[in-house]
């Protein structure tokens, strides 16, 4: 399709099959080389949206993509109103007398720090950088933020998830069989869902197959152990384990920011999506569960004291973090630091339940604001994006294996003990942004009033 500009130069136009059309962005400029700050208000406003679907394509919630699209505005000399969601937004920038407004959405959700960071760092400069470059100039530098690939291949996240669960079922109360088996299970399911996702296979299907393939997994693992070494048949206890690299730990955290901030669009949007992945990967694990018959039930007592069970604690939530965050693409200086938070969360977490009568909930509450606190002071040091290192830090804290008790209660009828585990699950998930809320509140002035 060709159409001439109003310089009289021929351009030619490209028509997208895809299904969310893909949105070809230096199209929208009509002069190389005019300068940023004096292009019309299409080409600025095409930048300001630009950088709205890149801050949302990498997870984060609906107040951050705002401020960054505000920033970008603002530099440009724009007013800009938005309303964000899950995986589109719609936005109309302000000139004078004169307004543009655009539709954008995304194929996808997903989330990757990595690029979070960069899209800061790019927002966060724009101010500064932008009235010596021209629309084509902005345009490529955020072509090569979009086409940045992931840090780590699918083996490598393999390995992160199987490093994480057998961490988290570690301090589940599971011993050295369970956490053979979850690494196993968890790093060949997550393995299985990066090959898929880098084939665009639909992100219901790709949860659902790396969950099954984790549990049986899991099972041959336990299986093995089993009848060459005679393990007690309570191991069976981590199969959970073996699922839980698909927790989806920002949607579930950034929803309630969202809504407490009320940006209810976003935020309903976000928990909505967070409660279908989780009852997904729940209802296949019952499924599996039932075909080889196991059944959820306590761990076996450890027998550690508490002063080792303490000092085990510290390494185990270190490595979950750290391997949680790899699966988020986080750089390894990254990960390594919301590791080190994690590490100092969630063990006071953990040996506050443990040697207290204060309940788990409340404990969660304190873990996150501890993870928010340190996660703020970060952020003014070295200027990593909060919600990049507590989102990490805290999804180890997230009840999966009370979820699954629930669902598999459900499922089997035992309405009574299933709502059970649910109620316990739900208190402390509401708990965990709470945490990061109030934390927010204390130290960003920003986020403690609306204007």
């Amino acid at each position: 399709m060709k159409k001439i500009d109003e310089n009289g130069t021929v351009k030619k136009y490209r028509i997208s099959q895809r299904h969310h059309m893909t949105i070809h962005w230096k199209d929208f400029i009509i002069n190389d080389n005019v300068l940023v700050k004096d292009a019309s208000l299409k080409e600025r406003s095409s930048i300001v949206g630009r950088v709205g679907t890149l801050m949302l394509s990498c997870g984060t919630g609906a107040w951050r993509v705002r401020e960054a699209m505000n920033k970008v505005s603002r530099a440009l000399k724009l007013t800009c109103s938005a309303d964000i969601g899950l995986i589109s937004l719609e936005f109309t920038c302000f000139d004078d007398e004169r307004s543009y407004t655009q539709v954008l959405s995304l194929p996808n959700t997903g989330v990757n720090t990595d690029k979070l960071n960069d899209m800061e760092h790019f927002v966060n400069d724009f101010e500064t950088t932008s009235f010596s470059l021209t629309v084509k100039q902005v345009h490529l530098a955020l072509d090569n933020i979009q086409r940045k690939t992931g840090n780590y291949s699918p083996i490598i996240a393999g390995m992160a998830a199987a490093l994480a669960c057998s961490s988290f079922i570690f301090l589940l109360g599971g011993g050295v069989p369970e956490m053979i088996c979850s690494f196993v299970g968890a790093g060949i399911g997550n393995w299985a869902r990066s090959k898929m996702n880098a084939k665009h296979v639909t992100t219901l299907i790709s949860i659902a197959v790396s969950v099954a393939i984790a549990c049986l997994a899991y099972l041959c693992v336990f299986t093995f152990f089993k009848v060459f070494f005679q393990i007690l048949i309570q191991h069976e206890a981590g199969y959970i384990g073996a699922m839980l690299f698909v927790i989806p730990g920002f949607p579930f955290i950034t929803s309630i920011l969202d809504i407490s901030k009320l940006d209810m669009r976003s935020g309903l949007e976000r928990l909505a999506y967070a409660i279908m992945i989780t009852l997904v990967a729940a209802l296949i694990g019952w499924l599996v569960a039932l075909m080889v018959h196991f059944r959820p039930s306590d761990f076996l007592t450890l027998g550690l004291s508490p002063m080792i069970l303490f000092l085990l604690r510290i390494p185990a939530s270190f490595c979950g973090v750290f391997g949680f965050s790899i699966m988020f693409n986080s750089s390894l200086k990254m990960a390594t630091v919301a590791g080190c938070i994690g590490a100092v969360a969630n063990t006071l977490r953990l040996e506050l339940v443990d040697l207290t009568t204060i309940p788990p909930s409340a404990a969660a509450f304190l873990g996150a604001l501890v993870a928010g606190l340190i996660a703020s002071a970060i952020n003014h040091y070295n200027g990593y994006p909060r919600i990049s290192l507590t989102v990490p830090s805290i999804v180890i804290m997230v009840p999966g294996l009370y979820i699954y008790r629930a669902v598999y209660n459900i499922g089997s009828n035992a309405i009574g003990v299933g709502a059970l585990w649910l109620t316990k699950a739900v208190m402390i998930i509401v708990f965990l942004p709470l945490g990061l809320f109030v934390a927010r509140v204390l130290l960003d002035k920003d986020w403690r009033h609306f204007n």
